[in-house]
């Protein structure tokens, strides 16, 4: 074993796919990427995720307390890091980069047209926000593209690499 730099250990316990998440305020919808989240239970479904509180996404997530969780494919990669690599505050992310904002049915952020899921959310939990954060969100709405067959998805190992999903094995499982 060789000891490893602690400033290393995210790249080896990734926690899912990159996302975008959506969030609107005062008539302005914005975009950001998030790679920082985690399914927490199951019903209903709730998501922990970490937005950075210097962000731009953060203030409006915390104003109004929702927001949509877009799962984009491998196709979507290059705009999902553009997406990251900027800011709402000086750029309309949709528009620069050719996303397209759909309307939610239960929350006022748009979902991402171009991804094969998104789940609408609400916060329920923001006990951990000021010390990590994390916010808790429940999902009220869950969509899927059924056009976008067998997506691939990326997961983000840090410093500008990714992983796309590979070969799907089936083992025997107990969970339905």
């Amino acid at each position: 074993m060789k000891k490893l730099p602690l400033s290393k250990v995210y790249q080896l316990l990734e926690p899912g796919p990159v996302v975008l998440l959506t969030t609107a305020r005062k008539g302005h919808a914005n975009v950001m990427t998030m790679s920082w989240h985690m399914m927490v239970e199951f019903e209903p479904p709730l998501i922990a995720c970490v937005v950075s509180s210097a962000g731009h996404s953060f203030a409006a997530l915390r104003a109004t307390r929702e927001c949509v969780i877009a799962v984009p494919a491998v196709k979507l990669a290059s705009k999902v890091v553009k997406v990251g690599n900027c800011s709402g505050r000086d750029v309309d992310k949709f528009a620069a980069f050719g996303l397209t904002p759909r309307p939610a049915e239960r929350v006022a952020p748009p979902l991402v047209a171009e991804c094969f899921a998104n789940l609408e959310c609400r916060v329920t939990d923001t006990r951990m926000v000021n010390k990590y954060n994390l916010f808790i969100l429940e999902v009220l709405q869950a969509w899927t593209d059924p056009a976008q067959k067998h997506p691939k998805t990326i997961h983000h190992r840090g410093y500008g690499k990714f992983v796309v999903d590979g070969e799907t094995i089936a083992l025997p499982s107990k969970m339905r």
